[in-house]
This record gives C-alpha cells, structure tokens and sequence, in this order.
C-alpha cells in the first residue's frame, strides 16, 4: 500500500480517543527506530520533515526512505508530513515530491521569524487547503505563536521560529479566532499554543497551568469538537537521557520538558497529533556518546547507529503506548489519496464548529 493521507488517521485517533505522535526524521537510522516500535506496537505512523530536514538528507533522499519503510511495513498506514511549511510553495514543492500532509504554518510570515496577523496566516492557509484536498492532500494550519510563557520569547528550530520578545496573546492561540480561522481556512488539524517551545529548553521548572496552558486545549476542543488538535514542541526530555549525555561528556543544564500526563490531557481534549523530535535526538546523543566512551578505539559507525537505534525506538514504543497509539495500525483500512480527493469534492470533510453543529 501506499502512503495515506494524515486526516485518515487522525479520525481514527479521534472516534477512537487516542493520540498520534508525529516524529521528525532526518536519516535511516531514524526511520528505523520509528518503524520498528510502529511494528512492536501495531501503530499508524506519521514521519514528518521540516524545511532543514529535506535540505539535509535531500529530497531524493528522503522521500526514498521513507518508500522504503512503506515498502517493508506495508500493513503499517504511514502518513508523510511535512512539519512547518513557511508558504504555499513550500507546501506545493512537498506535495510534488510525495508528501501525503502538509503544515502551512502563516502564524509567521514567509521569513519564517516574523509573527503574521491574522488575515495573512487565514489567507495563505486557505489557498493551501484548497490545493491540497483537491489532490487528497491533508493539511495542518497553526494559530498563535510557539514560544515560551515564562519568558516571552519565541523560539526557534531548524531556522524556524519567532524572533524576538512575544506578547502574552501571541504565545496563546485564542478560542474564538480558533473558530473562524477553522471555518475559513478548513484546515484538517489546528496547532494551538500553550507555551509550548521547540527544543531541549522548554520550561525551567516543572511546568504549571500558568506555563503551560492546557486548559487552553480544553477550551479551544470545546468550541472545536470536531476539529484535530496538535501540540507542538511536546518533548518530555527525560531525565535518564540527560543523564547519560552528561556522564559521557555532555554539558546540558537542568531543563524540563512537556510531562507525559500533561499530553494525556490533552489527548483527552482533542488532541490527535503530538509533534516529538527532541526526545528523539537526545536517544541518539547518549547511545552514540556512551558507545564512543565504552570503546574509543572503534572506528566503525555502525558501532554508534546501532544503539542509537535501540536508544530511540525505545522512546518512540514508550510514546506509542502512553497515548494510546498501540494496537490501532491493524483497525485502519487504508486509503489512497485520490480516495479523500473525492471526499473533500463532495463536502463530506468539511470542518464546523460546535455552533455551526447546533444551528
């Protein structure tokens, strides 16, 4: 089988309570990590790149990795995301080279740093929606700035990110604006911020409701309960992977990420995608660290990959059965996308607000 598109998993995540993550990918060693906890744990998948990710590896590349993983899982559904797309022609270019979802991110502006208004970021998601499904593309908009409540500042990934100090309305995706840009936009999943940050460095202390703001999620799935939510910048950094890194040479300060718990009330709340890339890269870190420093006359990289690959999948099997993910790959029929074409032509997908649903 084929890819599938992401709004055929994510509504199956949602008539059936539980959550997806969406992990960034770079390398085989990745992919593989992924693909075997998939496998493990009977999950759908969803492999995301961002705009560095596909300069890296290249676009050749990666989209024949990923091929590859649909090609020995075929009984596993995996969607191909691209993750913070800066504009349309970002998206289209992803869509052109195989990509089943992409993210119009118009809360920045094309420079990919400046915070855009509203009508921008409604306006470029709008066009990409109505490109995307036309082909079965799925699409994923995001309102309100990522970055930190405790500092106000926005944050920044992969040359992704906010510059600058942010407004406390900026940091928070607003329930109402929620609503309108959904119904204008018909985007298929709404990334909201809560405080929420890319990175290792997300919160200096264990987060609290006045850093990290998840009954904003329950707000917003209230007005929206028919809408996919997506958290972003939801690694939970943990502690023993630290640990490691630092043991064996690595020098990151005390730093905490998004709890578990935290994320499962938000899958409870509508929350369908969890967007984790750090926790993946600190794995990898300390596998090839604690390799390196156990036998430092190896030469040979696969001495390093290999536990790498062990390290993470290990994260991503964890991930898989904390938010509900295991043992739903085998439910879901898959779909091609000329399939969901068809339903977006016929209405059948549209996105209406709880208002709208009661009028």
């Amino acid at each position: 089988m084929a890819l599938v598109p992401m709004r055929l998993l994510l509504d199956h995540a949602a008539e059936n309570g539980y959550g997806i993550p969406a992990y960034n990918v770079n390398n085989m060693e990745q992919i593989q990590s992924i693909m075997q906890a998939a496998e493990e744990a009977d999950s759908p998948v969803i492999l995301q790149a961002s705009r560095g990710a596909r300069t890296y590896a290249g676009e050749n590349f990666l989209r024949h990795l990923i091929l590859a993983a649909v090609e020995t899982y075929p009984h596993l559904p995996i969607a191909m995301h691209q993750d913070h797309g800066n504009s349309p022609a970002t998206c289209y270019s992803a869509i052109r080279h195989g990509f089943t979802s992409v993210m119009m991110d118009g809360s920045l502006e094309a420079d990919a740093k400046t915070p855009a208004s509203f009508e921008y970021n409604a306006n470029v998601t709008a066009e990409v929606v109505k490109v995307a499904h036309a082909v079965g593309a799925s699409v994923e908009g995001e309102l309100g700035c990522l970055g930190s409540l405790e500092t106000g500042m926005g944050d920044k990934e992969d040359g992704h990110g906010a510059e600058g100090k942010l407004s406390h309305d900026q940091l928070l995706t607003d329930p109402d604006e929620a609503v309108e840009f959904v119904e204008r936009t018909q985007v298929d999943a709404l990334a909201v911020a809560i405080g929420t940050s890319h990175g290792a460095y997300k919160f200096t202390r264990k987060p609290t409701g006045e850093i990290l703001a998840i009954s904003r999620i329950e707000e917003i799935h209230r007005r929206l309960p028919n809408t996919h939510l997506v958290m972003h910048g939801s690694s939970s950094v943990p502690e023993d992977l630290i640990a490691i890194i630092n043991q064996y040479g690595g020098k990151i300060p005390e730093t905490y990420g998004v709890p578990v718990e935290e994320i499962q009330k938000g899958i409870k709340s509508g929350v369908r995608k969890v967007n984790i890339d750090t926790d993946n890269r600190l794995a990898i870190t300390a596998a090839i660290r604690e390799a390196a420093a156990k036998d430092p006359s190896n030469f040979d990289p696969r001495h390093f990959l290999k536990p790498s690959i062990k390290y993470m999948k290990q994260v991503c099997l964890d991930r898989y059965q904390q938010f509900g993910t295991a043992g739903n790959a085998s439910k879901i029929k898959q779909m091609s996308l000329d399939d969901f074409a068809a339903k977006y032509a016929k209405g059948e997908l549209a996105a209406v607000s709880k208002k709208a649903v009661t009028a």
